[in-house]
């Protein structure tokens, strides 16, 4: 192990210029016609907005004003599907939120990391998928190449670096299964 080479000045930009001009615009865009609407209100101009620039929403899905959405092309939302506030969307890959899905406070989606293996810390990137039903709870983070199950709970603050089975609980850091989760009526 010891004394390893290890050099970031070869690191490589990964976007084109067209992408990083239309993040730009997008985040201009959502900052003046979006950011100053409180919460969930005008729920139907902030999803024009966001179909402008390529995301895939439905009418009945929520995103709030404050959530912080990287490329609005990579999205796509269910009906229902909820994106709350402070909610960090770094969505450089897809990201699915499925029907009936809700995404709560100041949680972290990240589709994109370095590889920590190689000597430029190589960038790269893989879509999070969150089934039908389930809930990311407030400020938990779920890393690239990550399905959250249909029905599934991320306990709040809860960090998810591997696959959640459907209808289970998971918490902590890293998240670990903590029950299976039965719905009663």
């Amino acid at each position: 192990m010891g004394n390893q080479e290890l050099d970031i000045s070869t690191y490589q930009r990964t976007s084109t210029r067209k992408e990083q001009i239309l993040r730009l615009l997008w985040t201009i865009v959502w900052a003046v016609f979006a950011r100053p609407i409180p919460r969930s209100l005008f729920n139907s101009w902030k999803l024009f907005l966001l179909r402008i620039f390529g995301a895939k929403v439905k009418n009945t899905s929520v995103v709030y004003s404050r959530a912080k959405i990287y490329q609005p092309w990579n999205l796509e939302m269910g009906e229902y599907a909820c994106i709350a506030s402070d909610v960090d969307c770094y969505n450089a890959d897809k990201i699915i939120i499925g029907d009936h899905a809700t995404v709560s406070q100041k949680a972290s989606l990240y589709t994109a990391s370095h590889d920590i293996s190689t000597a430029s810390h190589v960038w790269f990137s893989k879509p999070i998928v969150i089934e039908a039903k389930a809930w990311v709870a407030a400020e938990s983070f779920v890393m690239a190449g990550v399905t959250i199950g249909e029905g599934a709970v991320v306990g709040a603050r809860a960090a998810v670096f591997k696959d959640v089975e459907p209808w289970t609980v998971v918490g902590g850091n890293p998240a670990k299964f903590i029950k299976k989760r039965e719905i009663v009526c």
